[in-house]
C-alpha cells in the first residue's frame, strides 16, 4: 500500500503515513460552528444553564450544558430526516456538514472505498429509547415505532454519514463512554497510517440530556447538584463536587499527508500521535495511581516523536469530578516529572461547555489542534480555587504568542478506557 517514490517529507520515519487535519465541524452548547466553540472557549464563557428539555421537579440536578434553540433543518437536514434521525444523529451531521465543507473535500473526485467513516456515540438515541419504552409500557408492543431500533442505536450516526456523503470505507462506531470521540479518532488516525484508508470522517455525538440519563448520573452521584450554572463545573478546583451534563458533535476530516497534498487541501494541524490504554480497575473510578492514563500520554508521546519535556500543554478530560481531576493531576506529574509537570499549561473546556461525553474527546481535539495551530493555550472556565491535590498549572488566563511542538488531549472512560491523541503544527517539511 506504500509508494516508494512518494517524497519522504508525507512519511514518518518508520515509512507511515503523516495524518494531518484538513476540516473541522462542532455543534455544542456554545452553539453551532468552530469558531462559536473556539470563541466560548477562549472568552471562559459559560454556556451551562437550566435544563429546559424537561422537567427537572424532583431532581437533584437542575443544570446542564443544553444545546438551545437548534433547528436542524435551518442547519442542512430535510425535514423528514429531523423527524426521523434522533439528536445525536443531527448534531453529527451538522458537524460534519462543516467539516467537510472546510476540507472542501468532494467525494465525485474520490474513491468512495477508500474514504472511512469512525463516528461514535457513547450511550446513543436516548430520546427515542425512552419514548419507546413509554409506548412499550402505556399503550402495548404494536405501538413502539417500526424504526425503534435503526434510530436508537449508536451505530447509526457513522452509518447515516456513509449514506450521506457516500463514503463506502470502513464504517465503524467505537464506544468507550466519555472517551468514545477520541478513540475513534485515533482508530482512524491508525488506519490511514497504515495505508487501510486515505481519509477519513471521524468524531463523536451525544444527545445525553434526558430524563433517565440525567437520573442515572444523578443517582450515580456523578453530577454537580450546584444551584448557580457558573459554579457548577469546575474542573481541577478544590470546589468541585462533579460533572455538569452537556450534548453536541465534534467532526474531523483526517487524511494521509501525501492525499491531502495531491488534492490541495490546506492543513489545519498534524496529529503525531495516539495512546489508548486500559485500567483494569473499577466500572466508574479511575485507577487513583493514573498509571493507565500515564501509559496512555506516554505512548502518544512516543509515537509523536516527542519527549515529556516538549509538551507545550495538556487538554485535560478534566470533568470536575473530584477522583478524576485527582487521578489525572497525579498522571501529569508521573509523566512530565514534578518540575515540569508543576509548570506544564494544563485546561479543560468542561467548565465552559460541560461533559459532552461520547463527543468530548472530539470537541476537546478541535480545541487542541486549533491551540498548536493558533500558537495559544485556552484558559479553564469556572476554576479560582486551586486544589493541593491536584498540584498542576491550571491556565486561567489565554496564553497567546506561544509555540508548541505537540499536545496532548486526554480522554477517560468508564470501564477504564483512556486515550490520549498528540497533535503538532503542520510543517511541510
Amino acid at each position: 500500500m506504500s509508494d516508494s517514490k512518494t517524497p519522504m517529507r508525507t512519511r514518518r520515519p518508520d515509512g507511515t503515513h503523516r495524518v494531518v487535519i484538513t476540516g473541522m465541524g462542532a455543534v455544542s452548547p456554545a452553539g453551532v460552528g468552530v469558531e462559536a466553540l473556539w470563541d466560548a472557549v477562549m472568552g471562559k464563557t459559560c454556556c451551562i444553564g437550566p435544563i429546559t428539555r424537561f422537567d427537572t421537579e424532583g431532581y437533584d440536578v437542575h443544570l446542564a450544558g443544553e444545546l438551545r434553540d437548534f433547528d436542524a433543518v435551518e442547519h442542512g437536514l430535510t425535514k423528514k430526516e429531523a423527524r426521523r434521525f434522533d439528536r445525536f444523529v443531527q448534531y453529527a451531521i451538522v458537524a460534519s456538514d462543516e467539516a467537510l465543507a472546510q476540507a472542501k473535500l468532494n467525494m465525485e473526485e474520490e474513491d468512495p472505498t477508500r474514504v472511512a467513516v469512525v463516528f461514535g456515540t457513547g450511550i446513543g438515541g436516548c430520546d427515542e429509547f425512552q419514548a419507546g419504552c413509554d409506548a412499550l409500557r402505556e399503550k402495548g408492543p404494536k405501538r413502539v415505532s417500526p424504526l425503534f431500533v435503526p434510530t436508537m442505536i449508536g451505530n447509526i450516526a457513522a452509518g447515516n454519514l456513509a449514506i450521506r456523503y457516500g463514503m463506502k470505507g470502513e464504517c465503524l462506531n467505537m464506544v468507550t463512554a466519555c472517551a468514545t470521540g477520541a478513540h475513534n479518532i485515533g482508530t482512524a488516525l491508525r488506519d490511514i497510517r497504515h495505508g487501510y484508508a486515505d481519509v477519513a470522517l471521524v468524531g463523536g455525538a451525544e444527545e445525553s440530556i434526558s430524563p433517565v440519563c440525567i437520573a442515572g448520573f444523578a443517582n450515580l452521584g456523578a453530577l454537580s447538584k450546584a444551584a448557580d450554572a457558573t459554579q457548577a463545573s469546575l474542573p481541577f478546583d478544590a470546589r468541585r463536587q462533579g460533572f455538569v451534563a452537556g450534548e453536541g458533535a465534534g467532526a474531523l476530516v483526517i487524511e494521509s499527508l501525501e492525499h491531502a497534498l495531491a488534492r490541495g487541501a490546506v492543513p489545519i494541524a498534524e496529529i503525531t500521535g495516539f495512546g489508548s490504554t486500559g485500567d483494569a480497575y473499577h466500572i466508574t473510578a479511575p485507577d487513583p495511581t493514573g498509571e493507565g492514563v500515564v501509559r496512555a500520554m506516554a505512548d502518544a508521546l512516543r509515537e509523536s516523536g516527542f519527549a515529556p519535556e516538549e509538551v507545550g500543554h495538556v487538554n485535560a478530560h478534566g470533568t470536575g469530578t473530584p477522583a478524576n481531576d485527582k487521578t489525572e493531576s497525579a498522571a501529569v506529574l508521573e509523566l512530565c516529572g514534578p518540575e515540569k509537570g508543576a509548570r506544564v499549561p494544563v485546561t479543560s473546556i468542561k467548565g465552559t461547555v460541560g461533559h459532552t461525553l461520547g463527543a468530548a474527546g472530539a470537541l476537546e481535539a478541535i480545541i487542541c489542534a486549533l491551540s498548536v495551530a493558533r500558537e495559544c493555550v485556552p484558559p479553564t472556565t469556572g476554576f479560582a480555587e486551586a486544589d493541593p491535590e491536584c498540584a498542576v498549572n491550571v491556565v486561567t488566563a489565554p496564553i497567546e504568542d506561544y509555540p508548541q511542538k505537540v499536545a496532548l488531549s486526554n480522554s477517560l472512560g468508564f470501564g477504564g478506557h483512556n486515550a490520549c491523541l498528540a497533535f503538532s503544527p503542520y510543517q511541510a517539511d
